[in-house]
């Protein structure tokens, strides 16, 4: 006879809740993908691998030191018990310090953006390191472990990390930015600001998208842990709610600025403002009213055009992500202005949150100051003039992240350069002797089609094609990232070059100039010269034969 199957219920509740956990953690995990997309479009492309290392290294070593130093400290700064018991502990014990773990790191790799372009790798590792084990478990030690901050009034209130993680590491950037100063020609003499632009705005506006996708981990994953009840009650809804809400409005409040301020909504500034939003949010998504959410999170964007403006032009500060307006301003207005809008019967005072605002502030700003003061002491936070204008990619690593348009006498690390021209000097006929004879034009690249065209029908189809860019009778053009103008003096244009024998080279230019003559300046250039010889690979012919 078969015996009943014996249920724990308790065992099953901790199963969901450790499987839940795992998921949220993992989700959390995937929002350096994202920081990895922004932080790198954000920066010039001769530092993208730069900023992708520090991004991989921030969750490689400072995983490891949260492990072994950083999770403990936070339990003896909140007065528990057995502090290191999850290194031999159990499952439940693991499990929980990798959600912890998630959200150390999300902190520390918010700092990496503040100080791209400049900062020696080895200087942002220490920094991640003492990060990883003081630092930020100090930070959650006087707050989520227990600690002095939870016993002023109702105590600090932080659901998600709003101020607890994003301000921290929103401040933490703000401060070694400022210990180790400004990249080179941020500023004039005279103090007027010279715009630095990103590589891609694709990158960084993608790299927004994957973190908003890893925010709801963040938020309502932190609100479905089964054990804590959540999960069961309408907070689950309410979190889902104003995290939308607040993502939503944060956008548009960055974007309405920007447009007062220079008549056009900003891309970057519209990114930006969705990440400000949920920011300031993050600390009370739990116990706000959805009204609450969308004044909040607009707040949180609005300000952020202003508060970047007033860091760059006042204070001076090469904030290169932005990372204290997106980060460390809106999580402070999300922090204070909680008790405004938390939902009746919650408990929670503006003694408490700015107090604890207070506390985080001056510890991060003490800390980070100290750390980053005494490696700059020792020569070690910069790199040097010469690599600086080299770029980080090639000094601080060796490669080039867009290797197709990079220096062709590239050297690092004391290796030699390389030519492209055979090894040797060659004289290049100016008579018009050679049979062979190479087009070459610079043209708009709104012309290619036509100008393909029009090769192909003087009966020259073989051509190749490479996006250039360069300045010359066209006037310059005024571009704009994160709302401030700037002089584009380098057009984008097209390089065709095109090889003949027996087709007359002029035939061919004359093609070119009529696919691509608008009669505006800009239109670009037709080159003909000598080739020497030409080879065919696959058959070895030589000469006209080969073209």
């Amino acid at each position: 006879m078969l015996t009943p199957l014996q249920v724990d219920p308790s065992a099953i509740t901790s199963g969901v809740n450790n499987a839940w956990i795992l998921t949220v953690s993992f989700l959390i995990f995937f929002m350096h993908a994202g920081f990895a997309m922004l932080e790198a479009g954000q920066v010039r492309s001769k530092n993208v691998a730069n900023q992708l290392t520090k991004n991989m290294l921030t969750w490689s070593v400072g995983v490891i030191v949260y492990f072994l130093i950083g999770a403990g400290v936070s339990t003896v700064v909140g007065g528990g018990s057995n502090p290191f018991g999850y290194i031999t502990g159990s499952s439940a014990g693991w499990v929980g310090w990798l959600y912890g773990a998630v959200f150390a790191m999300t902190a520390a790799t918010i700092v990496s953006g503040a100080i791209a372009g400049r900062a020696k790798l080895r200087a942002y590792v220490a920094y991640t390191i003492l990060l990883s084990a003081v630092i930020y478990p100090v930070v959650t030690g006087l707050t989520w472990a227990g600690g002095f901050l939870t016993t002023i009034g109702p105590g600090f209130q932080d659901f998600a990390g709003g101020m607890i993680v994003h301000g921290m590491g929103g401040i933490a950037g703000l401060t070694a930015a400022w210990v180790l100063g400004p990249r080179m020609d941020r500023y004039n003499e005279d103090g007027s600001v010279n715009i630095i632009p990103g590589h891609s705005l694709t990158f960084a506006v993608l790299g927004t998208l994957i973190l908003c996708f890893g925010w709801y981990g963040f938020n309502v994953g932190t609100s479905a842990i089964f054990s804590d009840g959540g999960l069961l009650s309408d907070q689950l809804g309410r979190v889902a709610l104003t995290t939308t809400m607040g993502m939503a409005a944060g956008a548009i409040g960055a974007g309405a600025v920007a447009l007062g301020k220079t008549g056009k909504v900003d891309t970057l500034y519209v990114a930006n403002g969705m990440l400000a939003g949920l920011v300031g949010i993050t600390s009370n998504t739990n116990a706000i009213t959805w009204i609450g959410a969308l004044v909040i999170g607009g707040l949180a964007g609005a300000q952020l055009p202003i508060v970047f403006g007033f860091v760059e032009k006042r204070l001076k500060i090469d904030d290169v992500c932005a990372v204290f307006p997106v980060h460390g301003s809106a999580g402070v207005l999300g922090a204070v202005l909680f008790p405004l809008f938390a939902i009746p019967g919650y408990s929670v005072s503006f003694v408490g949150q700015l107090a604890g605002v207070a506390v985080i502030a001056a510890w991060t700003i003490f800390a980070t100051a100290l750390v980053f003061g005494i490696i700059k002491a020792l020569g070690q936070a910069r790199v040097s003039e010469e690599h600086e204008r080299e770029g980080l990619d090639v000094s601080e690593h060796g490669v080039n992240t867009y290797p197709e348009f990079g220096e062709p006498d590239i050297v690092a690390d004391g290796g030699e350069g390389f030519r492209t021209d055979g090894g040797e000097d060659k004289e290049i006929r100016t008579d018009g002797g050679s049979e062979i004879k190479m087009v070459v034009a610079m043209l708009r690249p709104e012309k290619l089609g036509d100008v393909k065209q029009a090769i192909a029908d003087v009966g020259a189809p073989s051509i190749t094609v490479t996006n250039v860019s360069g300045r010359g009778s066209q006037p310059a053009k005024k571009g704009q990232w994160r709302g401030e103008e700037y002089t584009v003096d380098l057009h984008q244009k097209v390089k065709i070059e095109c090889v003949v024998a027996d087709v007359p080279a002029m035939d061919v230019a004359d093609a070119i100039r009529e696919g691509a003559n608008t009669g505006e300046p800009g239109d670009g250039k037709i080159f003909i010269m000598p080739v020497d010889e030409a080879v065919q690979v696959r058959t070895g012919k030589t000469g006209p034969d080969a073209v």
